[in-house]
Order: structure tokens, then C-alpha cells, then sequence
């Protein structure tokens, strides 16, 4: 299609993402792979909340985005109840954002082994201290449970079995591009089979 030459050339959308990431690391000045991440619970309410995108994989129809959590958190329950997820990435700097729909998968062993260790220390601790998304009685309690598991674990704790990474494995992709007088650039991927993508341009 070559209405789609520039931000959107290519075939192969986790490309595309990837670039466009890239160039978001070099504008953005906080968080550039912050997502904001959309599940719905039981009584199908949604609810959403930012997360950081650790690793978009893959290529073709087999990649997906990856991000890590607490299993036991309100969106790790919710995302095991459903199999499904959704997010956007906004970059105020380029004008530019991509949404993702797709079924969810965890990412566990040895990947996830390597990125918990690839953390902070205070962060793999606080990792066991959280009851993530459960009530705390205070700050002080929380802080307190830290320095307790560090003395259990001391400077190598293991990555907990509650706590691990999810793929959002893809069914539709869509990049969007600010326009003049709100003439937005929107393209999206959407998988019609395993190993297919179509590809159509929205109106804005």
C-alpha cells in the first residue's frame, strides 16, 4: 500500500512499533514505553491503569508486547478471567499514539527470571512485599515487610511465583499520526488468519 510510505512504511507492524518507540526514547521525557492498559473485571466493568512495556517481540503475526506484574493484582485477575487486554501508548512529543486489542498470554521461566533479576534489588523485594491492588494499613507497614525480606532473602530474593509477565499477543494493531486541522493518519493491522495480516486506512 503505498499511501502508507513514511511513519507508517513497512509490512510488518511490531517494526513499526519498535521504530516508532525508538524515536519516543529520544523525545518523551518520562516513561517513553508507559502504556495505559485496559481490562474488564466479572461484572464486565472496565478498568484501566499504566503500566511499562518491557519488550515488543517478534515479527509477522507471531509478535507480541509484554509487560510484567503481580498475578494477584486486580488487572492479573481480571486478565486471567477473560484471556484478553487492551492499551494504548500516547506520545505527547511526536503526536503519535498506538492502540493494541489480542488475547493474553504469561511470559514465565527463565524470561521472566531474567527480567525480575534485572531490577533494582529494592524493587525485586518490593515485589514480594506488595499485596498489589489489596488493602495497606499504612506506608510504614509496607516499608517494614521490605527490610524483613531483606533480611530473609538478603541480595539475591527470587522472583516469586505470583509474579511474572503477560503478552498481549495481538488481533488488531493501530498506529495514528497527528494530521492538520485534525486530519489524523490512522492505519490499521488486523489479522484475518494465524499468519495474516490486513491492512486498511481509517478515517480520522
Amino acid at each position: 500500500m503505498a499511501d502508507r510510505d513514511g511513519l507508517f512504511a513497512g509490512d510488518d507492524p511490531f517494526d513499526i512499533a519498535r521504530r516508532w518507540l525508538a524515536e519516543a526514547e529520544a523525545t518523551e521525557p518520562n516513561d517513553p514505553n508507559a502504556i495505559a492498559l485496559a481490562t474488564v473485571d466479572a461484572d464486565g466493568m472496565p478498568d484501566t491503569r499504566m503500566v511499562l512495556l518491557k519488550e515488543i517481540e517478534g515479527q509477522g503475526t507471531d509478535g507480541g508486547f509484554v509487560f510484567y506484574t503481580n498475578y494477584d493484582s486486580a488487572k492479573g485477575r481480571q486478565i486471567a478471567a477473560t484471556g484478553k487486554a487492551a492499551f494504548v501508548m500516547h506520545w505527547k512529543s511526536l503526536r503519535r499514539q498506538i492502540r493494541v486489542r489480542g488475547h493474553v498470554t504469561r511470559v514465565e521461566g527463565a524470561q521472566a527470571d531474567a527480567y525480575y533479576n534485572s531490577r533494582a534489588l529494592q524493587s525485586r523485594l518490593g515485589a514480594w512485599a506488595s499485596k498489589q491492588s489489596q488493602p495497606l494499613k499504612n506506608r510504614a507497614e509496607l516499608v517494614a515487610e521490605v527490610a524483613r525480606l531483606g533480611l530473609r532473602y538478603g541480595t539475591r530474593p527470587p522472583r516469586p511465583a505470583f509474579w511474572g509477565g503477560f503478552r498481549v499477543n495481538p488481533t488488531q494493531i493501530e498506529f495514528w499520526a497527528d494530521g492538520a486541522f485534525r486530519l489524523h493518519d490512522r492505519f490499521r493491522w488486523s489479522k484475518e488468519a494465524p499468519s495474516t495480516w490486513f491492512v486498511e486506512r481509517l478515517s480520522p
